[in-house]
């Protein structure tokens, strides 16, 4: 495929409505409904799970599975406790930064729709300066403008409703797209992408084709633990996030250098298939697609973790999308790294024979 770009208007304007749409963990049904419909011309029919993952599948009879995922959902809050004055402290539902919270607007998700409400914080000229209170889980709290716990309740805020922040899609200088929850949704949106390619290039694949969009990745990779014993699938190639490390008060020693505009990151770790790895690696490379390399340790902290270690084993590897601000309502990527991650992805599928086994010993 050639280096021409990839995004159209359409992928743009859909990407654009998927990250605004909130998809909290254990609440991504009405994100993946709008995630199905984008690709539904692109493959022949759909497996659901009880949990919420959605999965787009090309060549269902084929007995070889591949799988391409990303996951669906995005951090957020919980309602914890409300107090006689009728303010709402939270907990978190996956790793919500409790330091970007103060004076930010909330949605919170109920049953009669969404309550509007602010994260207060003490002004400063109340403060004490010399024993200056960083934001803690303990001291961010919601006011929803209620007089009191009886008026919270009425409005329909109860403790469980879960908490988003309303931030929209933004295109910084031209070519940085700048969202809450890019991490990861724009993962399930470039395996979309992958789908529509080989719909519009005619690309007929001697395998099947597991479009996979996981949900309660941030809780512990468990949407993908339930599918992958669905699929059962011999090979998985997963995408998700990694940091930009080259803003400020990040320890390049310890996180390693990448950087968004330099291309798609392919991990090492344990989880990692060393030979489909260096399959994605030469596909780049014969491709002339930028990459980058992070070494991982001895996790990735993705789902490639839950396909590898799956059904005996299952030959899986990590193509990250490099991402500055994680977990905050301004993450930023590159555009030209999330054309070039869609083009690594479709690339390296048209490099997979069916029937390989990707064995050390063979």
């Amino acid at each position: 495929m050639s280096a021409k770009k990839i995004l159209t208007k359409k992928s743009i304007d859909f990407l654009e409505k998927y990250l605004n749409n909130p998809s909290p963990t254990g609440y991504e049904w009405e994100g993946q409904k709008l995630w199905m419909d984008y690709i539904k011309p692109y493959v022949d029919n759909f497996i659901t799970d009880t949990y919420g993952t959605a999965v787009g599948v090309i060549n269902p009879d084929a007995k070889y599975k591949v799988v391409i995922e990303g996951h669906s959902d995005e951090i957020s809050w919980y309602v914890n406790y409300i107090t006689d004055n009728g303010l709402i402290y939270v907990i978190r539902n996956g790793g919500s930064d409790h330091q970007i919270a103060p004076s930010k607007w909330v949605d919170i998700h109920t049953k009669n729709g969404i309550v509007k409400g602010i994260f207060g914080w003490p002004a400063i000229h109340t403060r004490d300066s010399s024993k200056e209170e960083s934001p803690k889980l303990d001291n961010i709290f919601i006011d929803i403008g209620a007089k009191d716990k009886a008026e919270v309740e009425k409005i329909g805020v109860h403790v469980g409703c879960v908490i988003t922040y309303p931030d929209t899609f933004q295109i910084l200088n031209k070519d940085k797209f700048v969202c809450r929850a890019i991490d990861n949704r724009v993962g399930g949106f470039m395996i979309a992408e992958v789908a529509r390619l080989l719909k519009e290039n005619k690309k007929t694949l001697p395998f099947g084709l597991y479009i996979t969009n996981s949900v309660q990745e941030e809780i512990g990779l468990k949407g993908a633990e339930m599918i992958t014993h669905r699929i059962k699938p011999n090979v998985a190639i997963i995408t998700d996030v990694c940091h930009d490390t080259t803003t400020p008060m990040i320890e390049k020693k310890k996180q390693g250098h990448t950087e968004i505009g330099a291309g798609p990151v392919i991990s090492y770790a344990p989880a990692v298939q060393n030979k489909l790895r260096e399959r994605i690696i030469e596909t780049a490379e014969a491709s002339k697609i930028p990459f980058q390399r992070m070494a991982a340790s001895r996790y990735t902290g993705t789902d490639t973790d839950a396909f590898a270690y799956s059904n005996g084993g299952v030959a899986s590897a990590l193509i990250s999308l490099p991402l500055r601000y994680m977990h905050t309502t301004v993450e930023t990527v590159h555009r030209d790294d999330v054309e070039n991650v869609i083009r690594l992805i479709y690339e390296t599928l048209l490099n997979i024979k069916e029937g390989e086994t990707f064995s050390y010993f063979e």
